[in-house]
Parts: structure tokens; sequence; C-alpha cells
């Protein structure tokens, strides 16, 4: 059944931008507010919502289902025209929001055809009701968070002479499942020696050595909802003063931001306290990215943690702290935490040590 408390969230948040009505057709966005997943394809998907209406669900007739969702089901065929479809349901003498992931081959015709007094993108309206998570969704995410930080441990131990990268991250969706989650949050990167300075590299053939930085930044889902980590290992030998000096400067800056999180600050401030200690200490160059972005239903959602967001932080919001430094010659760290954001500070997810680590 549709959520209302979710539903007249995003209507307040709508008509901040001077909207009334919206057609949403991001498959996770209609679960949000129904609990229920659609996936139609090629074929044209949307949750038209009103204020003062009755929602309406359009699905293709291959889809139908008997059962009550909260919202009035507009049914149509592969040779039904959709835009009169549409328009037996929009106010046409307002605008209509849809959202930034609507195919051009459906905004195009209702443009050129009237469906509305404009059609504009009304995505915020959504984006940033779903930025500032209920409590059953803070919930989830803890779990999700939990079972990162029981894999993590299982993974590390996973690392021995003669494994490569992809032989290890074969392996970590069974470990995932057998702790609880369902499925990967994205791929896991596994990282081995000058690999790990690749923010995103993906597992290949390379062979653990002796003396290798081992980077893990894995994630799973739990009822939906993602779990990111990031945490570095060294295998065999104790790190070099470098490698030493590199993983202690991250983890300083993970944690001087972690300790400024509240609500009511910029998203711009948080990034740069974690940038001015690397920074600081002359490796500047070397931290290549933002320093979170926020996570929910999706391990990338809208809203980030840069240099650029002037952006407030609202209560609830959940993002990711993961700052590094990524210099091939001489190591790539980067630890990752995700964050709950409350009145005057933050609640940290992610409980597995940041502690210089060896695996022997």
């Amino acid at each position: 059944m549709i959520d209302k408390h979710r539903l007249e969230r995003v209507l307040v948040n709508l008509e901040k931008e001077g909207l009334d009505q919206m057609i949403i057709s991001d498959p996770l966005a209609i679960k949000w507010l129904t609990g229920r997943m659609f996936w139609a394809g090629e074929r044209f998907l949307g949750l038209y919502i009103a204020k003062g209406k009755e929602p309406a669900l359009f699905l293709n007739a291959l889809f139908q289902f008997d059962e009550e969702i909260g919202a009035r089901k507009i049914l149509f065929t592969d040779t039904d025209d959709i835009i009169p479809v549409i328009k037996s349901v929009v106010d046409p003498e307002k605008a209509l929001g849809v959202d930034k992931i609507l195919p051009a081959r459906f905004v195009l015709p209702m443009i050129e055809r009237n469906v509305a007094a404009k059609i504009v993108n009304g995505s915020l309206g959504v984006d940033r009701t779903r930025a500032a998570k209920d409590e059953n969704e803070k919930e989830l995410m803890r779990m999700a968070s939990r079972i990162n930080d029981m894999a993590m441990e299982q993974f590390k131990n996973l690392v021995h002479e003669g494994v490569t990268e992809r032989e290890v991250a074969a392996q970590t969706l069974d470990i995932y499942k057998s702790l609880g989650a369902e499925a990967f949050a994205f791929p896991s990167i596994v990282a081995f020696g000058a690999n790990s300075a690749d923010p995103h590299h993906m597992p290949d053939d390379t062979v653990v050595k002796e003396g290798d930085t081992v980077l893990f930044d894995v994630g799973c889902k739990y009822h939906g909802y993602c779990s990111d980590m990031t945490r570095v290992f060294f295998f065999k030998k104790e790190p070099s003063e470098t490698q030493r000096k590199i993983y202690n400067i991250v983890r300083k800056a993970n944690e001087d931001a972690e300790a400024m999180v509240k609500a009511g600050i910029t998203l711009h401030s948080i990034d740069k306290t974690a940038r001015d200690v690397i920074r600081a200490e002359g490796y500047g160059e070397y931290f290549t990215h933002r320093l979170g972005h926020f996570i929910g239903l999706e391990d990338h959602e809208f809203g980030d943690v840069a240099e650029n967001n002037m952006a407030l932080t609202e209560k609830d919001n959940i993002f990711s702290i993961e700052p590094g430094i990524y210099k091939a010659d001489e190591a790539g760290v980067r630890i990752e935490d995700l964050v709950i954001v409350t009145e005057d500070g933050c609640e940290v997810l992610n409980s597995f040590p940041k502690d210089i680590q060896v695996i022997e």
C-alpha cells in the first residue's frame, strides 16, 4: 500500500518546487512509495501524484495484478497511444513534473501534444524526500551495515599467498548471503598493491604479494537497502613508513569529518574538513574524488558530500565519508563509513576497526 506519510512529504517538497502534480517513473521511487517493484522494460510506467487527488498508476496490461496498493490502476496495451491515456488523468491547466529518468521517447510527445501547461523536471521533490530516511529505513540501513561489518572480517581471511583479486571477489556474495543479505549493493572492489590506487578498480588476475596494500570497498543489500564500507589491510608485513603515514592521514581525515557532521551544516564544509587534513600533509592532488555520496535503496542516491555542494545537511540524511589517497608507487588507501545525521552529531553505522591490520 502507498505509504501516506512518504506521499505527503513528497507533495510538500513538490509544492516548494511550484508543482501540484507529478508523474514518477523511477521504479525504485515507485517501490519506495507503494512497497511494490515494477519493471516495465521499454514500456511506459508512471505513478501520478497530485495534491488533493487519488494517486494513479499507469501500467501496461502485461503487468496487471489484483493486489490493492492505494492507487487507481490505469491499464493500457502495447497498441494503445499512451498520450491520451496520460491526458485522461493529468490536469492540462497546470505544470506537470516528471522525473529525470523518464525517457525522451515519452517526454517529447508529452510536450508536443500539450499533456500539461508545461512539463518540468520534478525530481527534486522526490529526491529530497528520499534523502531524509524514516525510522524503518534507518533500521534497515543499520542492519545492512552490521552485515557488512561481519562480512569484512571474513573477506580479510580470504587473502592468502597465491590468491588473485578475482578469486577473492568471487567468494564475497556467498558470504553476504550466509549473513542474511540478499545481493550486492554494487560489485565488490578488491585491489592489491598498486591497483589500490585506482579508486574504482575492478578485480582482475593480480596475485597478492608480501607488502601489498589490500583494499576492500564492499556493500550488500538487506531488504533492498544498501551498505557501503572500505577498509585497507597490509599483507604479510607491517606497512612501510610511507604507507603508515598515508594510512594515518586518511584515517584522521575520515574521523575528523565524521566528528563535525550534524544537521544544518553545509555538505561542502564536511568535504573541506577531510580535504584540508590531506592537503596539509602534501597529498591533496592524490585525493581525486568527492568525500561522499548519499545512499539508501540505491548505493548512490541524489546528494553528495563535495567541495561545490553548499546544500545543508538534514536530520536523517545518510551518506558516506570516504577520503582517500591514491599514489600507485606508495599506497592506495581509502577508509569509508556510512553516517546518519542527527540534530547535534551523527551515528556512524560501521564498527569494523580502523586500526592498521596485517593479514598474516
